[in-house]
């Protein structure tokens, strides 16, 4: 082989290596850049969900292994004020028609309101046990709680009451609320099932079946009209079509997850693992390609993805390496 045919060569083995490092997931750079550590203080044991109040700029943090729900100026990117004697802290929501701060209590099965201008209480809700996950519908006004033995209740803001009960099959965890319809999808591991659900009617109407386990994570993608699930047992991320729950992908995912979102934007999926990654998804087409693998923490499996700020927020848990934060990401480009 000659200099020339030599240097050619060289060149192509490069490309050949770069092209192999894209699609291996070493993507992660341009992917999401981590822009921020925010400490939250003393904070130990385990992190759950978060939710924003987007008039003030503040990010509520529920603090699950302390009782408590950390309040977050993302302006100053500092704690501003902590809501203590909370049970086990699962759920959170900021209801904007009310200005009020919704928390779901595992502890005590107890959904707690607060003002959210001073976080004073301004109410209690006993579901019964299990108070985990809530939405709320602003175009209907109402706060939706998942909890017990499988419900999700129906809550009016403007009374503080609960108004009703849809029934399912056994717990739910994440679930979400469509917008171009009136369904809630709903993940019910413990059937291994997908629940759907008329709200206009307050009913299930329907179940799809899964033979993986574990699907505790769930988005929507509005755009394509699927729902994006992800399964702990085997781990994998599964794209459902969301009229009739046909498959759409099922591709390997990070373990351990607790979070799933769309990024319409840019047309990706993330993913955040307790097992200590972040895992990017293009969700172009029906391939659902993983573009990024990127390290965080152990145990580090919730997030919050906020369109409006264009920043995906990881609760970190505090370890022997890391105290317990806020990691704010910016998604590139």
């Amino acid at each position: 082989m000659n200099v020339t045919n030599n240097g050619l060569y060289v060149l192509i083995c490069a490309v050949a290596v770069v092209l192999c490092h894209y699609n291996g997931e070493a993507f992660a750079e341009s992917a999401l850049q981590l822009e921020a550590k925010i400490p939250l203080g003393k904070v130990s044991g385990r992190i759950d969900h978060m939710a924003i109040d987007q008039k003030r700029n503040r990010l509520f943090v529920a603090e699950l292994g302390n009782d408590t729900v950390g309040v977050i100026d993302l302006t100053e990117r500092k704690v501003i004020n902590i809501i203590a004697g909370l049970r086990e802290p699962q759920g959170v929501g900021y209801v904007p028609s009310t200005d009020t701060l919704y928390v779901a209590n595992a502890g005590d099965g107890s959904v707690r309101i607060f003002k959210a201008g001073n976080y004073e209480p301004a109410g209690k809700i006993d579901l019964g046990s299990d108070a985990d996950n809530i939405r709320v519908d602003a175009a209907a006004n109402r706060v939706v709680v998942g909890y017990g033995n499988g419900a999700l209740a129906l809550i009016d803001p403007v009374t503080a009451n609960k108004i009703g009960d849809i029934a399912l099959k056994a717990h739910p965890e994440a679930f979400q609320l469509a917008r171009a319809s009136a369904r809630i999808f709903v993940n019910v591991p413990q059937k291994k099932e997908i629940a759907v659900v008329d709200r206009a009617a307050g009913k299930q109407i329907a179940s799809w079946s899964q033979s993986n386990g574990g699907n505790f994570p769930m988005a929507l993608d509005e755009e394509n009209q699927h729902v994006v699930v992800v399964f702990r047992n085997s781990p994998a991320l599964g794209v459902f079509s969301a009229r009739d729950g046909a498959s759409v992908a099922n591709v390997d995912v990070c373990g351990d997850a607790d979070d799933v979102f769309v990024d319409s934007k840019r047309h990706r999926a993330y993913v955040s693992c307790g097992s200590g990654f972040l895992d990017v998804f293009d969700t172009q087409g029906a391939a659902y390609r993983r573009i990024a693998h990127i390290l965080t923490v152990s145990g580090a499996r919730t997030a919050l993805f906020v369109p409006e700020l264009d920043r995906l927020l990881v609760a970190v848990r505090a370890s022997a390496g890391e105290p317990a934060a806020i990691w704010v990401y910016r998604p590139t480009p």
